[in-house]
């Protein structure tokens, strides 16, 4: 019994979660049944309204105490944020050396889409917390990041994407971003004292909200590109190629952030906290951002390597949060066999 257990402990850590598995349904569908005309205006309308109202909760759960304890902490944050907004967009701008005859240049500005985008917040604690990490820290970083990434996004997108002589956006898509996305953050931080512990207590009751909205998004855009012809412009060998590419930033991020951080100077529990706020990229806020910067536009491919990256980091990071855990049980037993065998 404990045998089969551990295996199938094993099996879940590159098994697809739950979410994920609705993102493939969700684009199967938009690939078979695509929305169009009238009701993809309508539908559209419906996906604004459900990601206001999923930044309005995202306010409205974010305690005060958390943040100004956090802010005690700067030095780890400033890392986490450097190596967010800093360390990947870099590494993002250095695939652009990439072909375009290998990497199509739709999909490579998904991957420098992503690598501006914040850091994850729940699976960034998760992972930190079953890791041993400094787990305030991380909800702190993590939010932080969220709450950054509303302005520096959009203000990478432009930077990079103009730089690149890919045709950037209009700046109009930051106050696009501040109105559809920040707006509504603030009006639940306002509210938070009142509505924050029954919004936190309803966690599961309100996480559909959550994963709705960003199903909505994915329906919407995937529609728009399989009417634009998405499957037909690109092949297995691209998406592969995309693949390749996640994988291998996602390595270089963090093998920088382990050393990093240790080079540094960090204590263990920091250390963790920063090896996964700092190699995670959000799912949750990258796909209404995109909605937003890229208004009119086909973002399919945009988003596309975006979520392959989603489950490419949950099952590496998986693995490295359940190696630390047995790392410190391991030296758990040996300080209490040390203290056991250690004269009174």
């Amino acid at each position: 019994m404990t045998v089969l257990s551990r295996r199938e402990i094993a099996m879940r850590r590159f098994l697809p979660d739950t979410f994920t598995i609705l993102l493939v349904c969700t684009v199967i569908l938009a690939s078979l049944l695509p929305a169009r005309g009238t009701f993809a205006d309508y539908f559209g309308i419906a996906t604004d309204l459900a990601i206001a109202l999923l930044f309005f909760l995202h306010g409205a759960r974010l305690s005060r105490d958390v943040v100004i304890s956090g802010l005690l902490h700067w030095r780890l944050h400033l890392v986490i944020l450097l190596t967010t907004f800093g360390i990947f967009p870099l590494l993002g701008m250095a695939l652009g050396l990439i072909p375009d005859t290998i990497l199509p240049q739709p999909l490579y500005l998904g991957i420098l889409f992503l690598c501006v985008l914040p850091s994850t917040v729940q699976s960034s604690i998760a992972f930190t917390s079953m890791a041993g990490g400094n787990v305030p820290a991380a909800i702190c970083s993590a939010s932080a990041s969220n709450i950054f990434g509303m302005f520096l996004t959009p203000l990478l997108v432009g930077l990079l994407f103009s730089v690149g002589g890919h045709g950037g956006f209009s700046f109009d898509a930051l106050e696009q971003i501040l109105l559809q996305l920040l707006a509504p953050f603030i009006v639940g931080q306002v509210l938070q004292p009142w509505i924050g512990d029954w919004i936190r207590a309803k966690k599961k009751i309100l996480m559909p909200v959550d994963r709705g909205s960003i199903l909505m998004v994915v329906y919407l855009a995937f529609s728009t590109a399989v009417v634009e012809g998405l499957w037909h412009t690109f092949s297995i060998a691209d998406i592969a190629v995309v693949i390749v590419a996640d994988m291998v930033l996602l390595a270089i991020v963090l093998v920088l952030t382990m050393f990093g951080s240790r080079w540094l100077g960090f204590n263990k529990a920091d250390q963790i906290t920063i090896t996964f706020c700092g190699s995670k990229k959000s799912l949750a806020s990258g796909v209404p951002m995109a909605n937003v910067i890229f208004a009119g536009q086909s973002i399919g491919a945009i988003v596309l390597p975006l979520m392959l990256f989603h489950q490419i980091q949950l099952m590496v990071c998986a693995v490295i949060a359940q190696k630390y855990a047995a790392a410190a049980a391991r030296r758990a037993t040996e300080k209490e066999m040390k203290e056991a065998g250690s004269p009174a």
